[in-house]
């Protein structure tokens, strides 16, 4: 599992709906900054983020390199300078010419704590 948290990219996620109270499962990528997980999106409104503000505890399915579910819960990464951060070195790590000031201002951004079955 820690080789997997290291090297894959992609997951699924599945978070409960705002609105609906049901499960919602998802693909999307994570990312591995200074020891801490994160996932964010372009910028725009997403519907998992919506869901995580409402409901932060969620299901980390990792479905690359291992095969297992955990809980976790979203913290929301809110205030410019970390968000600055993380989303820079993020972008950086993607190899990408993508405007980070576009991504600090309207990309949702969260650190995954893992084991958080609250």
């Amino acid at each position: 599992m820690k080789r997997a948290l290291e090297r894959d990219r992609i997951i699924d996620i599945t978070t409960i709906g705002r609105r609906t109270g049901l499960p919602r499962r998802i693909e999307i990528w994570f990312h591995r900054v200074d020891g801490s997980l994160y996932i964010t999106g372009t910028p725009g409104r997403r519907d998992w983020y919506a869901n995580l503000l409402q409901h932060p505890e969620f299901t980390f399915h990792l479905k690359a390199s291992a095969r297992t579910d955990l809980p976790a819960r979203a913290v929301p990464v809110v205030d410019d300078l970390p968000r600055r951060e993380i989303l820079g070195q993020i972008l950086q790590n993607l190899g990408t010419g993508r405007n980070l000031d576009a991504w600090v201002a309207g990309s949702p951004l969260v650190e995954v704590v893992l084991g958080a079955d609250t």
